[in-house]
C-alpha cells in the first residue's frame, strides 16, 4: 500500500473489494453491474487467489477511484524474466486528471521490477490524443511493437 496524500492510497485489491472495482468498472466500456451469481463470484475469487494477477486501486476516502489489472507472466525466452500486461486502466469521471491512473500504473511498475520483468506492455483502444499522450507520459510507447487482435 502506498499513501499519497490523506485520504488517498494505492494498494492490491481484497477479497472485500468486488462491489467497488464493479462500480469503478461501470465507467469501462458502459459495462452492467454483474450480479453476484456462482459464475462471476468464481471467476472473482479466482482472481483474488492467483499470485500473478494484480488488480491496483486508487482509494479516495474509502471509494475506488482509479485502477489497472497487471499480470505477471511466466515466459522461457529473454533468460526465462516474466513480463507484465496491463489492461483495464480506468478512473472514474470525477477524478480524472489528479494522477490516480498514473498512481496505479507507477504501483505495476513496481510490481513488475519486483518480478524481475523484463517488459510491461499494454493496449488501449482508444485513439483520443489525450490518452495516447498519457500513455506516452506514463512511460509506454507505440514504436516497439505492433499489436493484433483476434475478437473471439
Amino acid at each position: 500500500m502506498k499513501e499519497l496524500d490523506a485520504g488517498t492510497v494505492v494498494r492490491e485489491i481484497t477479497d472485500k473489494d468486488f462491489e467497488g472495482l464493479m462500480r469503478l468498472y461501470m465507467e469501462l466500456h458502459d459495462n452492467l453491474f454483474p450480479e453476484k451469481d456462482d459464475r462471476v463470484m468464481s471467476i472473482w475469487e479466482r482472481i483474488v487467489s492467483d499470485k500473478d494477477h494484480h488488480i491496483i486501486v486508487a482509494e479516495v476516502d474509502g471509494r475506488i477511484a482509479a485502477s489497472c489489472v497487471c499480470v505477471i507472466i511466466p515466459n522461457l525466452t529473454r533468460g526465462q524474466r516474466p513480463y507484465a500486461f496491463i489492461e483495464n486502466v480506468v478512473t472514474s469521471a470525477k477524478y480524472r486528471r489528479n494522477g490516480l491512473a498514473t498512481a496505479c500504473l507507477d504501483y505495476a511498475r513496481e510490481l513488475a521490477r519486483k518480478e524481475n520483468c523484463y517488459k510491461m506492455m499494454l493496449m488501449t483502444g482508444s485513439k483520443d490524443s489525450g490518452v495516447l499522450d498519457f500513455y506516452e507520459k506514463a512511460g509506454y510507447n507505440s514504436s516497439d511493437k505492433t499489436a493484433f487482435i483476434q475478437w473471439l
